[in-house]
């Protein structure tokens, strides 16, 4: 259930762009390689934001969760319910960057 407090997809959209633009750095928590997934979540870390990314066949499909240093989150059930999700958000050529930067993390 969505609450005032909840992350809508519009700001983890905008932590996703910054990092494709190179403004803010992007760090793996697992111990796999994006490539090495091939197909499931990877959890991130960009600037004490927490996010889990899934990755359907090297491709960046949606963003499963996030969590902002304030502590609110955002899940995909939610922002589904308003059609779209934070990777939806990206230009073709975010979402490339975005991609790049997390094959070679």
């Amino acid at each position: 259930m969505t609450t005032a407090a909840s992350l809508t997809a519009r700001e983890v959209y905008q932590v996703l762009k910054e990092v494709a633009l190179g403004v803010r750095a992007l760090r793996r928590l697992s111990t796999q390689c994006w490539n090495e997934i091939h197909t499931g979540p990877m959890p991130v870390e960009v600037d004490h934001w927490t996010l889990t990314l899934f990755n359907d066949g090297d491709t960046l499909t949606y963003c499963e969760a996030a969590t902002c240093p304030a502590g609110r989150t955002g899940i995909l059930d939610d922002w589904q319910r308003y059609g779209t999700n934070p990777v939806d958000l990206l230009s073709a050529w975010e979402h490339r960057q975005l991609e790049l930067t997390l094959t070679r993390l």
